[in-house]
């Protein structure tokens, strides 16, 4: 596995909803938001993130988005597909799948609900990167997670070097959570 991958996150990406329509995903409905926004011209697209709804998806819902998105996308645009978990092995799961999906990169949220220590996260996140071919993107929302006081993403996660097993990390900061953090 090459760790010289190139960069897919330029300039702005949209983090899209998922529509449903009767209880379902509505496919038409996705189909046009993401068509709307490649012909504006956005950058990437980000499917599948919190945003997105992502937690509530049922699991065969989660990966047909993905595929979806890639397919409709076309290659026009990156995707980027929100594969993060409280559930270190779910999250592996929904990655693997996403890579095989053609999924340009991966979006990861710092767990939410389990509470973690800083040594747990590191390895959650060393797991999805070590099973990821494509780059990954971290993101942390302190509101939004079991332990509000780790306000940052570890410094060892994101200083670590990319190896020949290891994805590229990257750490994405929101500007309501800063991801390094003295």
């Amino acid at each position: 596995m090459s760790t010289n991958k190139p960069i897919v996150f330029t300039g702005t990406g949209t983090a899209l909803i998922t529509p449903f329509k009767d209880g379902k995903v509505d496919y038409f409905a996705l189909t046009a938001l993401i068509e709307r926004q490649i012909s504006s011209g956005i950058d990437s697209i980000i499917i599948c993130g919190t945003t997105g709804e992502s937690s509530t998806l049922q699991d065969d819902e989660h990966r047909c988005v993905i595929e979806h998105a890639v397919t409709v996308a076309a290659g026009r645009v990156p995707i980027v597909a929100g594969t993060g978990s409280n559930d270190t092995d779910y999250a592996v799961s929904l990655s693997k799948d996403a890579c095989r999906s053609g999924a340009d990169g991966l979006l990861v949220v710092t767990p939410y609900y389990n509470k973690t220590n800083e040594a747990g996260l590191v390895k959650h996140y060393y797991a999805i990167a070590d099973a990821s071919e494509k780059p990954v993107i971290l993101y942390n929302v302190p509101s939004r997670k079991a332990r509000p006081r780790i306000r940052s993403v570890p410094p060892a996660v994101v200083s670590a070097p990319a190896t020949r097993t290891r994805s590229p990390v990257l750490a994405c900061a929101l500007a309501t959570s800063p991801i390094l953090k003295s």
